[in-house]
C-alpha cells in the first residue's frame, strides 16, 4: 500500500464525551446491571481494551456520568450575579428554564439518575443527592419569594412537583421541538407555582394492612417480591430471598407457583398495566364529557398508586429487567393507556397536540412515583405523609394536566404575580 492509499484512523477527540452518551443510554434503557462494559464498547465502535483506557471500570463510568448531571443541576439553579437583581418571580422563571434546558440536553442521563441512582455507593449518592437537593432548596426559595404566603410544606410539594414535570422527560421518549417542549414544561411548572391546595393532614382513608391467607402462597410471593424489589433493586433479590420473606422453607417452593424471579416481576408489570387500563373502559363509559372521564381516571390512579406504592416505583425503575417478549406486551399496554388518556385530554384542551398532551401525561404520571418516594411512609400518621396526602396529588395531578390556573392569570414570564 502506497503513502497515498495508507488510512490513517484518528481517535475522535470528543471521545470520551462520546462514550458517555452512549453509556447513559444503554443504561437508561437497560439499567445498570443490564449492560456490560463489552456492551457499551460495540455500541460506541471500539474495542474493550480501548474503552478501559478511558474507564477503568463500569462504575467509574456510571459515576461520572450521573455525577456530571448533579454538577449541571446544580450549576442551573444558580443564577448569574447580573440575574439577582430581577424580581423573584423572573428569576424563579429563569432558574426553571435553565432546568428544564439542561434536562432537555442530557434526557438519557436524566432517566438513569432517576431510576438507577440507587446504585451508586454511598459517599457518590450522597454527592448527587446534595446536589439535586441544592436545586430544590433554590426553587422552594424563590417560590417563597413569589407566594410568600405559602408555608413551608406547600413549598417543599411544589419544588419537588417542579423538579419531578421537568425530569419526566426522562421516563420516555415522546418528542417535541425543544422550544416547544420548553414552552410546554414551564407551562405546567407555572400552572404548580399558582395552584392553591387542599390543606395538608391525614388520609381520609389511610389504607388498612391486609393479611393474605397463606394459603394463597403466588399472592404471597408476589406481595414479597414486589416489597424487595423496592427496598434492594431487583438485581440484588434473589429467589432464596423471596422464599424467605414468604416463610417458604426452600427457593424450589417458588417454582411452583413461578417459574422464574424474571416472572415474578412481569407479573407485577402485568398487574399494574390492569389496574389502569381496566379503569379506562368504565370512567369513559360513566362519564358524560372528557373532563369527568378524565377526572375520574386521576382519582383512581392515586388511589391505587397509594394502595400499592411499592408496585408503582417498581413499575416504573424495574422496566429494563422484564424479558424482551413481556417488554413488548406491557410496551403495547402502556402505548394504548396513554392514547386513551391523551384522546382524553386533547378533548378538553383543544389547544394542545397530541405530542404536547402526551408530555404531559407522562409528567402527571411520573410526579404521582416521585412525589410518593419523598413524602411516603407506611405509617399513615407520619407528619412527612401528611404534607402529601392523596387529594394533594390528585390536585397537582389535574394541575398538570389541565393547566390550572387559566394562563390568562399569569403575567408574561408565565409565574403567576410576575
Amino acid at each position: 500500500m502506497s503513502v497515498e492509499e495508507r488510512v490513517i484512523r484518528r481517535r475522535p477527540k470528543n471521545r470520551r464525551a462520546q462514550i458517555a452518551a452512549t453509556s447513559a443510554a444503554a443504561f437508561g434503557s437497560l439499567g445498570y446491571h443490564g449492560v456490560s462494559m463489552e456492551d457499551i464498547a460495540t455500541r460506541v465502535g471500539i474495542s474493550s481494551a480501548a474503552l478501559y483506557r478511558h474507564y477503568p471500570s463500569k462504575y467509574a463510568l456510571f459515576r461520572e456520568e450521573l455525577l456530571r448531571l448533579g454538577t449541571l443541576t446544580a450549576d442551573a439553579a444558580t443564577l448569574p450575579p447580573e440575574a439577582l437583581e430581577l424580581p423573584a418571580a423572573q428569576r424563579l422563571a429563569q432558574v426553571i428554564d435553565r432546568l428544564i434546558g439542561e434536562t432537555i440536553a442530557n434526557r438519557s442521563t436524566v432517566a438513569l439518575a432517576r431510576w438507577e441512582g440507587r446504585y451508586l455507593d454511598a459517599t457518590d449518592k450522597q454527592g448527587l443527592d446534595e446536589q439535586f437537593a441544592y436545586a430544590g432548596a433554590t426553587l422552594r426559595r424563590l417560590i417563597g419569594e413569589v407566594r410568600p404566603e405559602l408555608d413551608g410544606h406547600d413549598r417543599v410539594v411544589r419544588a419537588v412537583t417542579l423538579l419531578s414535570v421537568i425530569s419526566s422527560i426522562g421516563d420516555h421518549h415522546a418528542a417535541l421541538p425543544a422550544k416547544t417542549l420548553t414552552a410546554l414544561l414551564h407551562s405546567a411548572c407555572a400552572a404548580v407555582i399558582a395552584t392553591e391546595l387542599p390543606p395538608a393532614g391525614i388520609d381520609p382513608e389511610p389504607a388498612r394492612a391486609v393479611e393474605i391467607p397463606l394459603s394463597f402462597k403466588h399472592e404471597l410471593l408476589l406481595k414479597k417480591a414486589v416489597e424487595l424489589f423496592h427496598e434492594r433493586g431487583y438485581p440484588n433479590v434473589s429467589v432464596e430471598d423471596i422464599a424467605a420473606a414468604a416463610d417458604l422453607s426452600a427457593a424450589s417452593a417458588v417454582y411452583r407457583y413461578y417459574r422464574s424471579k424474571g416472572d415474578l416481576l412481569a407479573a407485577a408489570f402485568r398487574r399494574a398495566a390492569d389496574r389502569v387500563s381496566g379503569a379506562i373502559g368504565p370512567a369513559v363509559a360513566s362519564s358524560p364529557t372528557p373532563a369527568e372521564a378524565l377526572t375520574k381516571l386521576v382519582d383512581l390512579y392515586v388511589a391505587g398508586s397509594f394502595a400499592e406504592r411499592e408496585l408503582t416505583f417498581v413499575y416504573y425503575a424495574e422496566f429494563g429487567h422484564v424479558s424482551a417478549e413481556e417488554r413488548t406486551v406491557l410496551r403495547n399496554v402502556q402505548r394504548l393507556i396513554v392514547a386513551e388518556w391523551v384522546r382524553l385530554l386533547v378533548a378538553v384542551r383543544p389547544e394542545l397536540s397530541e405530542g404536547e398532551a402526551r408530555i404531559l401525561v407522562q409528567a402527571a404520571f411520573g410526579l404521582v412515583v416521585d412525589l410518593g418516594r419523598v413524602f411516603d411512609d407506611s405509617d399513615a400518621e407520619s407528619p412527612r405523609r401528611q404534607i402529601c396526602p392523596p387529594q394533594r396529588v390528585i390536585r397537582l395531578m389535574e394541575t398538570v394536566l389541565f393547566g390550572y390556573p387559566p394562563a390568562a392569570a399569569m403575567g408574561e414570564t408565565g409565574v403567576k404575580g410576575a
